[in-house]
Formats: C-alpha cells, structure tokens, sequence
C-alpha cells in the first residue's frame, strides 16, 4: 500500500494513514470482498502481505469476494472455500484448482475461513466472537443486534444457482444466467431472446442443441426446483413461495409441482423436515 491515495471498487476515494500493519500484531486478517472480482489483476503488495500473514500463522478471513483476492495469492490451491451462490461460477472459472461451495454460509479450514458473505458474514463474526470471547459475549451480540440466534457453519445459504460451466453456447449460458436472475418473474421466450440479442427461434434451436430441451421448459425447471428447495429450507407460506418463484398462485404451483415431482408442495416440506430432524439428531449424538 502506497502513501498516496487507494480508489474502492465502487469509486470511492481514500487515503491511508499508515501501511500495512506488521501481521503479527494480529490473529486473524480479513479480506473484505468488493465490485472488481472479475478483474484478474493481482493487488501485488496485498498478495505478498497475505502470503506473509499466512507464513506467520495468522489466520485469513475471506468475506464474500474476498475469497478471490485470497486465491489470487495462490493460498487456496487444493483447499475446500465457501463463495456466495452468486459468484461461485465465476470463482471456479478463474480458480478451478480450489473447491469452491456454495452449501455453506461460512467454512472454516486450519489457515483461513472463507464466507458467502451478506447475512452470513454476521453468523461467521458471532461464531469468532464466541470461539474467542465465550458464550455470554456473544449472546450479548445477538441481543445487540436485535438478531434472533446464530446459524451454523453448515446452515445452507438462501440461494438457487446453476452449474453452467459445462454449458459450452456462450449465448446459452447468458440466457440460463438471464433465467436464475429472473425466477420470480414471469420471463416469457420473446423477452429472453430480446435480452441476449436473439429471436425467439434462433433462441430455441440453440436451447435444443445445448440443452435438449426448450428455454420456457428449462426455465420451467429451474422455477420447480427454486420452489422445492424454499419448501425444504424455509418456512414461508406456499402462497409465498409461489410468488417468489414465479407462479400465479400456490394452486399454479401445485398442479405443476405435482405433475414434475409426482409428489404435492405439502410433501415435499415434510420431507425437509424430516431431513432437518435426522440431521440434528445425528449431530446431536
């Protein structure tokens, strides 16, 4: 870090008062995440202090698309990290040599823990404080913040995503990212095609090879399954859920879930609870 001053991702202009900090004054460094993540440029001199950190044992905090500048050091390789559902295409794409999850909301490796960050960089801090200060303080922190409780390192973050990596169509990965961007809308083939610069017939024969399938069945799909995994990890209404993943009501929902699943919404939610219970019994033992 220079004497002179340093612009954030989002334009804003600071100037530093000192350098960096010998890392041994500390336990663990954090590296807050920012806009540039897609820019593959290395920060040299925060490469070379994270790299230096690490050899003195401090242990590196990655919060949201920290985790790349991490990485960018070459201190992730071979390692498993958390990355927000959001960018964790993105993330495999430039660091295909780290696993990179989006199942977690943080997680927590002997040199560094990695978190999805948003809500989840808030249960990651409760975790530190109550590993490092106790129970009572971070109880104290919950109430603090008017919070309800702490969520696990394995609590599942609220997303949907697809894997597009094997997706070779470049068009067709901007239309399935179009799609996941979109589950509560009601996106119809004209509109999606107009977004990626397409007719809707050029649209559907690249689906077809790519794909096998259409775009409104594809995003169909994807609606249904947005659908079951809210069911499974929430507990909003099925009237709620509906709307959020694009259906006029929960009756819509319900014939079309029934008819993809061969199974009601209402099973489906008691199947996740069944599963949360069994999973909290066998941690419990």
């Amino acid at each position: 870090m220079g004497p002179g001053p340093v612009t954030s991702s989002c334009g804003l202009e600071a100037t530093p008062q000192t350098s960096y900090r010998d890392p041994s004054h500390f336990t663990h460094i954090a590296v807050c995440g920012g806009n540039n993540y897609l820019d593959p440029h290395e920060d040299k001199a925060l490469s070379e202090y994270l790299r230096e950190a690490c050899k003195q044992g401090v242990k590196l905090v990655g919060v949201c698309t920290g985790t790349f500048a991490i990485a960018r050091a070459g201190l992730l390789k071979g390692q498993r990290v958390c990355v927000h559902w959001n960018v964790i295409n993105d993330f495999r794409r430039q660091f295909p040599q780290t696993d990179a999850t989006p199942d977690r909301l943080f997680l927590e490796s002997v040199r560094v823990i990695t978190c999805a960050g948003s809500s989840g960089a808030t249960d990651m801090a409760l975790h530190l404080i109550r590993r490092e200060c106790g129970p009572d303080k971070a109880q104290q922190a919950i109430r603090h913040m008017i919070l309800n409780g702490m969520r696990t390192s394995n609590s599942p973050q609220t997303h949907f995503f697809e894997a597009i990596q094997d997706i070779r169509d470049e068009r067709v990965r901007v239309a399935v990212l179009t799609m996941e961007q979109s589950l509560n809308t009601r996106l119809d083939s004209q509109a999606l095609a107009e977004r990626i610069n397409l007719s809707p017939r050029q649209l559907d024969r690249l689906f077809h090879q790519e794909m096998g399938t259409t775009p409104m069945r594809y995003f169909k799909t994807m609606r249904l399954r947005y659908a079951e995994w809210l069911l499974q990890h929430t507990d909003g209404s099925i009237a709620e859920i509906a709307a959020e993943c694009g259906f006029s009501d929960a009756s819509h929902l319900a014939r079309d879930f029934q008819a993809h699943y061969r199974y009601s919404p209402r099973q489906s939610r008691r199947k996740g609870l069944l599963s949360q219970t069994g999973q909290a019994s066998a941690e419990a033992s």
